[in-house]
């Protein structure tokens, strides 16, 4: 996918409009929507592992089936082209692809790429593969998972394989989709798979998930066409102190160096902060651990940074009591093990909730953004997620009305709007979700979609939202308040 400049970078933009050639698109992970868990070769990962242990997911859910998009993505890219759509961001199972992790390619999980890109590029959406959505083979797991450093080289030999097969299809590449879950929901406070909560190897898988990443952009270079574009996703927190007090900021300053600069100081400027060294001596050796040459390695240059968005982070150095907010997911409030957070407390921004009870909060994003252009302006940036969950339903006349998701996304797209004329390179936007999916440790209890999926007839209806977006796409822009419904 070319990564088109705005023309109105720096300068004011035109009432609701964004620039041309801006990239529309919507999002799913594999494990959330394809299903078909054992079909073709494809083995267990450790979401298949995690969902199978009782009291990790709600409602004892599974991908299994999700929204049984392996089987029925042809309907679903039909939709997409009604929609409009320009481009389509999924990710390739690692396990459907090289089963145990390792070894020879399974040419039938790569057959089911093959024909999503071919249908994707017949509809005229170009396709966006991210490599890693969290959904590592469990044989890699059993190894050792993340904090053992082989698997950031199996990864690179994955990715490998994987662009050999579809370099020809797809013009644009992630390796990992927000490699701080993996990380931190995954080995640290455990509500992700694989569940461990071990503090020491939170920080080796972050470590080496940033190895996996410049390692594959090496494999990708190696072998993808010049056009190719590269990147990597990642859900950086926008951290607020709750007061300017000093102990405040300096809460703030411990989250911000494991939320964000643990991955954005390796992979966009060469080296680890000093002061998440310092905070995290005790845990691991950071001498033992990071290897000459690998900083060079994480550091290899990318197209375009992906920015997933959806809350800001909200902290204060605890003062007892119950004034902490609990945040699974995409939330910052699953850091205690690591930084004498449990010396920090995590607040709401404000109470306008979603059914995830995150906080509403569109100027974060702006912050984000803006904040990322001017620290790195050299760097493209695409908002690769941003969505909101909300209690839809279909109603008697076999309608989904959800104007909070209409009014969420309006409010966010405006401030993707601002930053472009504030100054930042911002090349495009993913809506997060496609289609209502499963949702990770809430099981299929949250719906994302804007595409309302019912699971027991797997029909698609879309919802309001969907109409709302396609009519955006339509006009490259935001309707105006005569606009409005």
């Amino acid at each position: 996918m070319t990564a088109v400049r705005p023309e109105t970078t720096g300068r004011p933009a035109l009432d609701s409009t964004f620039p041309p050639g801006f990239v529309w698109g919507a999002a799913t992970a594999a494990y959330q929507v394809e299903g078909a868990a054992a079909e073709d070769g494809r083995t267990p990962s450790i979401w298949d592992t995690f969902s199978r242990t009782p009291g990790k997911v709600r409602n004892g859910d599974t991908g299994d089936i999700a929204a049984d998009h392996y089987h029925r993505y042809r309907d679903d890219v039909a939709l997409m082209k009604d929609l409009g759509l320009t481009a389509y961001r999924f990710s390739i199972s690692w396990s459907r692809v090289q089963p145990t992790g390792r070894g020879p390619v399974v040419e039938r999980g790569l057959d089911f790429y093959r024909r999503l890109t071919d249908e994707l590029l017949e509809a005229g959406i170009t396709p966006v593969a991210t490599l890693y959505h969290w959904d590592l083979p469990q044989e890699l797991e059993d190894a050792g998972g993340w904090p053992h450093r082989d698997t950031a080289h199996r990864f690179a030999e994955y990715a490998e394989l994987t662009a050999r097969a579809l370099g020809d299809r797809v013009g644009m590449w992630t390796t990992l989709n927000e490699p701080w879950c993996s990380a931190f929901l995954g080995y640290g406070s455990g509500v992700h798979a694989p569940g461990r909560t071990d503090p020491a190897a939170t920080l080796r898988a972050a470590h080496h998930l940033n190895l996996a990443h410049g390692q594959a952009i090496g494999a990708l270079r190696s072998v993808v066409p010049a056009s190719a574009q590269t990147s990597i996703t990642l859900n950086l927190h926008q951290v607020r102190p709750l007061t300017d007090s000093a102990d405040d900021v300096d809460a703030a300053r411990r989250i911000d160096a494991v939320g964000n600069r643990v991955f954005t100081g390796p992979i966009l400027d060469g080296a680890y902060p000093e002061d998440l060294l310092a905070d995290t001596a005790h845990l691991v050796d950071w001498e033992e651990l990071v290897h000459d040459g690998d900083l060079a390695e994480i550091s290899r240059p990318i197209d375009v940074l992906g920015v997933n968005y959806y809350s800001p982070t909200v902290v204060s150095q605890s003062r007892g009591g119950s004034d902490a907010t609990k945040n699974d997911g995409h939330g910052a409030s699953d850091h205690s093990p690591w930084t004498g957070a449990d010396k920090v407390a995590f607040h709401l921004a404000n109470d306008q909730l979603t059914a995830m009870n995150w906080a509403i909060d569109p100027s974060g994003l702006h912050t984000l953004l803006t904040g990322l252009a001017a620290s790195h302006p050299e760097l493209p940036l695409m908002v690769t997620e941003n969505g909101a969950a909300f209690d839809d339903y279909v109603s008697p006349e076999g309608k989904v009305n959800d104007p909070q998701r209409i009014a969420y996304l309006h409010a966010h797209l405006d401030a993707v709007r601002q930053a472009i004329a504030d100054g930042a390179d911002v090349r495009g936007y993913f809506l997060w979700s496609l289609l209502d999916n499963f949702e990770w440790s809430y099981g299929y209890s949250k719906r994302f979609g804007t595409v309302y999926v019912d699971y027991a007839t797997q029909r698609r209806i879309p919802k309001e939202s969907a109409h709302w977006y396609a009519g955006v796409i339509r006009a490259n822009g935001l309707p105006t308040a005569d606009q409005q419904d």
